[in-house]
């Protein structure tokens, strides 16, 4: 069956500069790339609505991304900047996290949002590197307000989702595991981090053989669902954690995300299951690596 994908247009123009590493031409790649597959759908992603990002984050936030948009663009810190479109593209990004979500817990099963800015580092007042809205949080909670009691978000952008695990490290209904380069940017995600006991943080070192950082994850995922099986499953893609990502150091290839995806579809019950895009910085390569996920997905 095929994977609906939503993207967006909007989400292409959102533009941080010259030589910025998340540039539009990593979607734009991949587009490409999707638009022969027939393993998927494309589909349009949707503005989310003001309600539903004022679930996750705080209202003030919002305006001043907005008037930011409207005033041309700014630097919001080091790494994460805006231009006219950014504020759609965000609203784009988020929507198509949540419409995925309303697909894969419909009839579908699975889904995917191909969007930019990715979003696992935005925290609840805060944008922080690359990211606007925290997608996988929204995606969350969306699900649980169609009936899911227990979302499962899992990970292996190969920077630490620090938003993520902020936004949800004293809600125990909502499970995370994250597993991240570390020492690295942005410095967070230590072992020891376990929020209301529903956080498990896998800091790993660069360099391992693929198959360790596969096994790890999995260990994690199947210590995480004992006895609590995820109703839905929801998967921070960073195809970052690839070999010879600029800002990674880990070792994956496509095949190592197929076997992920492929597990987690294992799971007990079946749960729907939820991609995000999140990083990736040599385009070519994440889609490679997307398409493996797609693929598996389908």
């Amino acid at each position: 069956m095929p994977v609906p994908v939503f993207s967006h247009p909007d989400c292409i123009a959102h533009d941080p500069g010259p030589g910025h590493p998340e540039s539009p031409e990593r979607l734009r790649v991949l587009l490409e790339r999707l638009r022969g597959s027939s393993v998927i759908t494309l589909r349009e992603a949707p503005l989310a609505a003001d309600a539903q990002l004022q679930g996750v984050h705080d209202s003030r936030y919002l305006e001043r991304l907005a008037a930011t948009a409207a005033a041309g663009g700014g630097v919001l810190d080091a790494d994460t900047t805006m231009n006219a479109s950014s504020w759609d593209a965000a609203r784009r990004s988020a929507g198509g996290a949540l419409a995925a979500v309303e697909a894969a817990m419909g009839t579908s099963r699975t889904a995917f949002s191909a969007g930019r800015p990715p979003g696992h580092h935005a925290l609840s007042d805060t944008a922080m590197g690359f990211c606007l809205l925290a997608n996988a949080v929204l995606a969350a909670r969306h699900a649980q307000v169609l009936g899911a009691e227990r979302p499962l978000i899992v990970d292996w952008d190969v920077h630490h989702g620090n938003g993520t695990q902020a936004l949800v490290e004293q809600d125990p209904s909502i499970r995370f595991i994250s597993m991240h380069r570390h020492p690295w940017w942005p410095g967070t995600g230590t072992a020891d981090e376990r929020g209301a006991g529903n956080v498990w943080n896998l800091p790993r070192p660069p360099g391992l053989a693929p198959e360790r950082y596969v096994d790890d994850l999995w260990a994690a995922v199947s210590e995480a669902t004992a006895g609590w099986a995820p109703d839905v499953v929801i998967i921070s893609a960073g195809f970052d954690s690839m070999a010879g990502d600029p800002l990674g150091g880990f070792t994956l290839e496509p095949e190592h995300y197929a076997e992920l995806t492929t597990r987690l579809r294992s799971l007990a019950g079946a749960p729907p299951l939820v991609g995000l895009l999140e990083g990736g910085y040599i385009p070519s390569r994440l889609a490679d690596g997307a398409m493996a996920h797609l693929t598996a997905l389908s």
